[in-house]
């Protein structure tokens, strides 16, 4: 066979092979082009699952997922938006069938003279079937089905109808998919309105939006619109004049909105939508229960009172369980761990609010007689944060100044485990240790368990949930979801939940949590851990439950800090604003003071209050108070100290200065409740009456 019929043959036998492959791209087409949707489906399709966050007023809080901007027709897309897209991204636009020979041709030349591709063919087509029916990942058969696809929208729709597309379609960072969500993203307006600077970073960010976003690197952004600006003019497509008019330096951005607080909330509310709802794809709306208001005044309170290189969380919630506010640190951009709902610390004295409950639960009341004296249990002594015995007191008196040994004492009485499953019934999810030093709060906690429990004596021993989510409804408005209360769970009697608001109420009026009162009924109480860690703070009034925990992640010891300071100031500095609105609501019982307030030692009349020694509420040798407002207010004076260390006073003048006390603690009481504290009698009538009962009451 000579030469001529071996070119001859091959020549045949290529027209056989290319006409074998136009039949095949034609029949794909032909396909591609019938399961291809129409311009309204298209229209209509999400990107993702676009969440809108409402708080309580319906305010939208936060928006996640995509952002859509409004669909805008071609005839209202600016011509500089239309004119600087195809310039920079495909300038043959209007004359290839959907692909660009010339352009794939240059590809090529590219990626053989450099070793590599440094610069695509897709056409603006190619990108559009990309985007919608493809992903971006990088083969050789996903290249062949882009450009399948692309012939057959070449064949569908217009030209116009496919700019159309592209531009409300294609993804441009920060979450903003369209021309028109870009542009208010990034400056504030709608499309409509767009410059010519202005398109040109909009169209400069389809290349890479991570890298040019003006939100993530605006010096970026301004470079590469003057990159795109370059292009047109070399293009003949802008005049010198337009070019310096429309210098990216110029472009006043929108401002980034600022992560704040409300992302703790968010972050721990959303997650819960996997059990709620079964939609995963459509816009949704979450109606939630945060107060902006309230979620304000938390953030400053934190801000404000959290000790130097601390860190501070707060949760409040509402009589039915809504959380109205919830900050989990100081600073969420610093730091997007949760500590109101992730850490878990060891509570201190605040969970003395179990074993207490329990000892009511057996039968003892505020007044029963208790002994304060040296105890061990199982080798492990408990000591005061005294450093003394106070001998027979009452259970009042023994809460309101966190007296360990009688915590001891209740817990071997009633039993740890007891005291356990009375944390569990109240809503403590983590592991709760039986040993007998678990009274003084040893085992870690959540502070969102430990608001919930005093929530939940608030509401009189009814359980209370804390939940966030109010009702979720779909973009045309139809109800996914909504919360129903449940009411109907007792864990304790309401006597013995009355019982145990008197004894935090009196911590509040007269012992160890008197930094947390706000000028109306509060009950709470504190918490301290060793060497100064973590200072609590927990208490209601008014139907709102608040807490408070403070201390360092690394759990080092914070000089001064106890419950009863900064954490009690910050709720105070916070309730003062959440109840201000609301009126006031008096408990069922009078506040009644405890014994040692009515009666005080000594020490009391002749001693320096601030030569005593401060120690935390569990016995742990604290810093002086110094010089700083913050210790010197928060010092308590210590009504156990011995008395031999002055003098004993006449006791005609001891009277005197015993009701002149009581009249104004009564009338500092009285002007914080409106009800006049009703008091103990004085102890030696309460022993005269033991010693005739043979016993003291137990």
């Amino acid at each position: 066979m000579g030469l001529p019929q071996m070119i001859a043959r091959v020549f045949r036998w290529s027209l056989v092979v290319f006409g074998a492959a136009l039949i095949a791209v034609i029949v794909a087409v032909a396909v591609a082009y019938s399961s291809l949707p129409s311009m309204a489906e298209l229209k209509s399709s999400p990107n993702g699952q676009m969440i809108r966050v409402h708080a309580a007023d319906g305010t939208v809080i936060v928006s996640l997922g995509p952002s859509y901007g409004q669909w805008l027709p071609y005839s209202r897309i600016p011509d500089a938006m239309k004119n600087t897209m195809v310039s920079v991204e495909d300038k043959r636009f209007r004359y290839h069938p959907g692909i660009d020979p010339i352009g794939i041709a240059r590809s090529f030349y590219v990626r053989a003279t450099s070793g590599h591709f440094k610069q695509g063919g897709s056409t603006i087509t190619q990108q559009l079937a990309r985007n919608v029916f493809l992903t971006n990942n990088r083969s050789w058969t996903r290249k062949i089905k882009e450009q399948i696809l692309a012939l057959a929208i070449e064949r569908k729709f217009t030209k116009d109808a496919i700019l159309e597309l592209y531009l409300n379609k294609v993804y441009f960072g920060g979450g903003a998919y369209g021309i028109d969500a870009a542009s208010r993203k990034f400056f504030g307006h709608s499309a409509t309105t767009l410059s010519q600077g202005e398109s040109a970073v909009i169209a400069g960010l389809v290349k890479a939006p991570s890298n040019y976003s003006p939100s993530a690197d605006r010096d970026a952004a301004v470079a590469r619109a003057k990159v795109v600006l370059g292009v047109m003019r070399e293009q003949g497509k802008l005049s010198s004049a337009e070019l310096e008019a429309a210098n990216p330096d110029n472009i006043v951005f929108a401002p980034e909105a600022k992560q704040n607080s409300v992302r703790y909330f968010t972050d721990w509310a959303l997650p819960q939508l996997d059990t709620l709802i079964d939609e995963t794809t459509q816009p949704i709306d979450v109606w939630t229960t945060l107060d902006i208001g309230m979620q304000g005044a938390a953030t400053a309170s934190i801000q404000a009172n959290s000790p130097a290189g601390a860190q501070g969380a707060l949760v409040s919630l509402d009589r039915d369980g809504a959380v109205r506010a919830m900050v989990g640190g100081r600073d969420y951009v610093a730091s997007i761990y949760n500590r109101a709902t992730q850490a878990v610390r060891q509570p201190g004295s605040a969970f003395k609010l179990f074993v207490y409950l329990s000892a009511l639960e057996a039968g003892s009341t505020p007044e029963s007689q208790v002994v304060d004296e040296p105890v061990t249990i199982d080798g492990w002594s408990p000591r005061n944060s005294s450093r003394h015995n106070s001998g027979p007191i009452t259970l009042r008196t023994a809460f309101a100044y966190s007296i360990n040994t009688i915590a001891a004492k209740i817990g071997q009485q009633v039993g740890t485990t007891t005291i356990a499953d009375m944390a569990r019934r109240f809503g403590i999810t983590t592991p709760i240790n039986t040993h007998p030093s678990m009274v003084l709060g040893t085992s870690d906690v959540r502070l969102i368990d430990m608001t919930r429990a005093f929530a939940s004596v608030g509401s009189n021993g009814i359980a209370i949930a804390p939940y966030g989510i109010t009702k979720v409804t779909s973009a045309d408005g139809e109800v996914l979801y909504r919360h129903e209360l449940d009411a109907s769970h007792v864990l304790v009697a309401p006597q013995v939940a009355a019982q145990m608001i008197d004894l935090l109420q009196t911590a509040v009026a007269t012992g160890t949590a008197r930094a947390a009162q706000i000028g109306r009924p509060v009950a709470g109480k504190t918490g301290t851990t060793s060497s100064n860690k973590d200072g609590w703070f927990l208490g209601f009034s008014s139907g709102i439950t608040t807490g408070v925990w403070m201390g360092r992640d690394d759990s080092r010891p914070i000089p001064g800090l106890m419950g009863g300071t900064a954490p009690a100031r910050a709720f105070a500095q916070y309730m003062k604003i959440a109840v201000a609105k609301r009126p006031v609501e008096q408990f069922q019982t009078a506040v009644t003071l405890p014994e040692t307030q009515l009666e005080p030692d000594n020490e009391a009349y002749f001693g320096n209050d601030s030569e005593g020694q401060f120690v935390d509420e569990n016995g742990m040798p604290a810093d002086p108070p110094g010089t700083t407002t913050e210790t010197t207010t928060s010092a308590i004076p210590n009504p156990y100290d011995d008395p031999a260390a002055a003098p004993p006073p006449p006791q005609d003048r001891r009277d005197d200065r015993r009701e002149d006390r009581r009249d104004r603690i009564g009338d500092l009481v009285e002007s914080i409740t409106g009800k006049r504290p009703a008091t103990e009698p004085p102890r030696d009538q309460r022993r005269d009456r033991s010693n005739q009962d043979s016993r003291p009451n137990q």
